[in-house]
């Protein structure tokens, strides 16, 4: 064996780590999106709205229940979520009496919020969605009547009004916690 034939590992990786170096592209720069608001986007029937991520404990996939008697209809019965029991509210339902038709798509919002641990059906969750704060609307005319207590605000985006629907003003209410017939 001659002095050519033996390999030098360390100088075998010196090189590869020189050629990525010199290859390498950098990271993008951050571009500054400047002040959005972000918010879990909901649909509530034909109203999409959006609710602050703060409000929102967990997202399930609609839980196996245990039917509570002697309950408003709306109060659809408890899920054990990992050992803590968990009321299950059509909000549908409360809000304007028509009750949710559960499908595939029908997610349960976790609330807790001041001792109330609940959650709420809604019809579908569609993501994650952030709002330049230059598309705030303080008011708006788009939202039904039986939303009006909760949304105080909204956000315009692609034409259309996103409500910000408020958890924690929906478990404050007191008809919300009476669920007793």
């Amino acid at each position: 064996m001659t002095a050519t034939d033996i390999i030098d590992p360390i100088s075998i990786l010196k090189g590869m780590e020189d050629h990525c170096r010199k290859s390498a592209t950098g990271l993008p720069h951050k571009v500054e999106q400047g002040n959005e608001w972000s918010g879990i986007v909901f649909r509530l029937g034909k109203n999409r709205m959006v609710v602050p991520l703060d409000e929102v404990v967990e997202i399930l996939t609609y839980p196996d229940l245990t039917v509570v008697p002697n309950t408003f209809p709306w109060v659809l019965g408890i899920a054990n979520i990992r050992g803590k029991l968990l009321p299950v509210v059509d909000m549908n339902g409360y809000l304007n009496g028509s009750v949710t038709q559960v499908k595939y798509r029908s997610r349960v919002l976790v609330v807790d919020w001041r001792g109330v641990f609940s959650g709420i059906v809604v019809d579908e969750v569609m993501g994650l969605r952030h709002f330049h704060e230059d598309a705030l609307v303080r008011e708006s005319s788009d939202i039904e009547e039986y939303l009006r207590p909760y949304v105080s605000h909204g956000y315009m985006a692609e034409g259309q009004y996103w409500g910000v629907f408020s958890l924690f003003a929906l478990v404050e209410s007191s008809q919300f916690l009476k669920t007793a017939v």
